[in-house]
């Protein structure tokens, strides 16, 4: 045997290793839910007819609206611009301007002006750029009032389930701030159905009286009053004890007399007072 020979059965074949084929992933653009709507939106602006309505329910037969003369300050260029609503021209901004132009008129019917989706700049004008945007006349935003509407359903369930669940003293508390002396005279099921009442009317008031610690001392102070177990002078300046008249308290001049003796009560000598009257309600 050769040398030549040799060399070659001794050494190894070389093997071929086959690279793994990396297969590219083609990502599908997502389809919209079908619920979901989808809208033609151009520089952040959604393509949409609106509407728009005198500010105070305000209803004049024809209402005109300045549509020139108008100027709007330029953050990004740091200046400002003049604006006008015109028939033919593409943009609002006068240094923008190309051509002749021929001036277009704002006018409000009956306290209402529907805008067609097509009037991209006439729409502009009343809801991005117009100064009086918001002052004498706004946009409808069904999905605004709606949110609003919401919350006012859900406060007013609120106020309702509080009212239901409430001791009749704060119920009675509550109530003589709206009514006064007359509640004295009322009968637990009248509050109660009065609370109710109140809770659906005004629900927000209801839940921020609820929060007031100085409701539940205001009323004892004022039934204290009725019940001459102290008198209130009649210049409704000076509390005193309705056995010995001895003066507990000179109300300050720019205070309700309720008010002030109702924080009186929360010092170290009023809550003494506090006590006392309590016990002589029971």
């Amino acid at each position: 045997m050769s040398k030549k020979q040799k060399n070659t059965e001794t050494e190894p074949t070389p093997q071929v290793v086959e690279q793994p084929k990396v297969e590219t992933m083609v990502m599908e653009e997502p389809k919209p839910k079908r619920n979901e709507p989808t809208y033609n939106v151009v520089n952040d602006w959604e393509i949409k007819d609106r509407r728009y309505i005198l500010c105070g329910n305000k209803a004049p037969l024809s209402y005109s609206m300045q549509t020139r003369g108008i100027y709007w300050f330029d953050e990004e260029n740091g200046y400002e611009r003049e604006l006008q609503y015109t028939q033919n021209q593409k943009t609002l901004f006068v240094d923008e301007f190309k051509g002749q132009i021929r001036p277009a008129r704002i006018v409000f019917r009956n306290g209402v002006l529907f805008v067609p989706k097509n009037k991209v700049t006439l729409q502009k004008m009343l809801s991005l750029y117009h100064p009086l945007r918001k002052s004498v006349y706004k946009e409808v935003k069904p999905q605004v009032a709606a949110v609003n509407e919401l919350e006012n359903i859900n406060l007013e369930v609120d106020a309702l389930m509080a009212a239901r669940e409430m001791e009749i003293d704060l119920v009675e508390a509550i109530m003589r701030v709206q009514n006064g002396s007359k509640v004295s005279k009322m009968t637990s099921k009248e509050l109660k159905r009065d609370i109710m009442v109140f809770a659906k009317k005004n629900p927000k008031l209801l839940l921020n009286l609820m929060k007031d610690d100085n409701i539940h001392l205001r009323n004892l102070g004022i039934k204290s009053v009725e019940q001459n177990i102290i008198t209130l002078s009649n210049d409704q300046r000076t509390f005193s004890w309705g056995s010995n008249g001895r003066k507990l308290l000179n109300v300050p001049f720019d205070e309700h007399p309720y008010s002030s003796l109702a924080a009186w009560f929360k010092t170290d000598e009023g809550m003494e007072v506090l006590q006392s009257v309590e016990k002589q309600l029971r």
